[in-house]
C-alpha cells in the first residue's frame, strides 16, 4: 500500500493527560458549556459570537489575541456570548499551503503531526486556563475527534466536509454544539441533510470498531455563501436567503432550530471589512422580522491582532491564511453589536 505508517500508534489516553483539565478550569468549561448548549436551545437569548483568527498558527499571538477577547467578553456578558475560534487544523484542497498547528505547529520548521497534537492540545488547554473563554475548532479530521474533543466547546463542519459520512455520523456523537456549514456549491438541502443525520442516533464503524451515538440535538447550520459555476461569489445572508434557510428547517422539523452567520469566505468574498457591514445588515434583518430574530442567533467572524494577512509570518498576530479584522475594528464591532441589542428596536437606535 502508499500509506506508511511513520511513528508509534498514538495512545489517545496517554494523549488526553496532556492538558488535562481538572478541578476548577473543568468545572467552569462545564458551566460554559452549559450556558452555550442553552443559547443553541433557545432557553438563553444570548447572541452567540464565534470569533477568532482564520488560524492558530502562532501560540502567543492567540493568547495575546484570546486575553482581550475575555475581556471584552466580561464586558458585553449581558448580550453576548463568545467562543473563541481556535482553528488548529485548516482544509486544503490542493494539498499546498498551511495547514495548521495540527499539521505544522512550528511554521518555520517541517511537519510534525505528532508534536502537533500536543501543540493543540496546548493552546486549547492555555486559552481555558488562562482566560476562562472556552474554544471551537474545525472538525477537518473526525478520526482526530479523540485527540482534542475533550477541550473543545464548539465543533465547526466545512463546506468541503459537510457532505461527507463519517463527518455527519461522527457529529451525530458530540455532546457540543456542532455547526455545519452548507458546500460551496450553496445547496442548502445538502447542509440541512447533514443536520438531520447528525440529530439523530446512528451506527458505523469508528476507530476500528462498531458504535452507536445518541444524536446531537445541538447540530445547527452555518451559512457561509457559495460560489456559482464561474467562482463568482454568491452571499447567503440577504433577508430572503434567511427566510429561505428558516422555511427549511421548518419542513424538516429539526430539534434546536438556529442559524449562525459566517460573516467572511464566500459571504464577504474573503473582502475581511465586508464583515462588519454583513453583521450590520443581519441586526437590521433580525430587528425587522421576527422570525428572522427567532432563528438567526449568531456570528461566526474571522479577527486577529492585525488587519489582513500575510504570506509568511512576519508581523506578530497577523493571519498567514485568510484575511481577518485587527483588534482594533473587532473592539468596536462587538462593542456596536452590543449596543444594538441593548435597544429595544434598531429604529430606537438610529431614529
Amino acid at each position: 500500500m502508499g500509506i506508511h505508517q511513520k511513528s508509534a500508534t498514538i495512545d489517545i489516553a496517554q494523549v488526553k493527560e496532556l492538558s488535562k483539565l481538572e478541578g476548577e478550569f473543568l468545572a467552569r468549561k462545564e458551566a460554559r458549556d452549559k450556558e452555550l448548549a442553552n443559547i443553541i436551545k433557545g432557553g438563553d437569548e444570548r447572541l452567540l459570537l464565534v470569533i477568532g483568527p482564520c488560524s492558530s498558527d502562532n501560540e502567543e499571538a492567540v493568547l495575546e489575541y484570546a486575553k482581550r477577547l475575555a475581556k471584552l467578553q466580561d464586558e458585553v456578558k449581558d448580550k453576548i456570548f463568545i467562543v473563541m475560534r481556535v482553528y488548529t487544523a485548516k482544509p486544503r484542497t490542493n494539498g499546498d499551503g498551511y495547514k495548521g498547528l495540527m499539521h505544522q505547529p512550528d511554521t518555520s520548521k517541517l511537519p510534525d503531526l505528532i508534536n502537533g497534537v500536543a501543540a493543540v492540545r496546548h493552546l486549547h488547554y492555555r486559552v481555558i486556563t488562562e482566560t476562562g473563554l472556552t474554544t471551537a475548532d474545525e472538525m477537518l479530521y473526525p478520526s482526530n475527534l479523540g485527540l482534542v474533543g475533550d477541550l473543545v466547546s464548539y465543533h465547526a463542519i466545512g463546506a468541503r466536509s459537510v457532505e461527507d459520512q463519517e463527518h455527519r455520523f461522527v457529529a451525530s456523537g458530540i455532546d457540543v454544539p456542532t455547526g455545519m456549514k452548507n458546500p460551496t456549491s450553496g445547496n442548502l438541502n445538502v447542509m440541512f441533510n447533514a443536520v438531520y443525520a447528525a440529530q439523530n442516533a446512528q451506527n458505523f464503524i469508528y476507530q476500528n470498531a462498531e458504535v452507536e451515538t445518541d444524536g446531537n440535538p445541538l447540530a445547527h447550520v452555518i451559512l457561509r455563501g457559495a460560489l456559482d459555476e464561474h467562482g463568482d461569489n454568491i452571499p447567503n445572508y440577504y433577508y430572503d436567503d434567511l427566510l429561505k434557510a428558516i422555511a427549511k428547517y421548518e419542513d424538516m422539523g429539526l430539534e434546536n432550530p438556529f442559524i449562525v452567520i459566517d460573516t467572511n469566505h464566500d459571504n464577504s468574498g474573503k473582502h475581511y471589512l465586508e464583515q462588519i457591514r454583513i453583521v450590520r445588515q443581519t441586526l437590521i434583518n433580525r430587528d425587522w422580522n421576527a422570525k428572522i430574530n427567532r432563528y438567526v442567533r449568531g456570528f461566526m467572524i474571522e479577527s486577529y491582532l492585525e488587519d489582513g494577512r500575510q504570506d509568511q509570518p512576519e508581523v506578530f498576530g497577523k493571519s498567514i491564511t485568510d484575511p481577518c479584522l485587527g483588534w482594533d475594528k473587532t473592539e468596536k464591532l462587538i462593542r456596536e453589536i452590543h449596543a444594538t441589542l441593548s435597544h429595544d428596536s434598531f429604529e430606537e437606535l438610529i431614529f
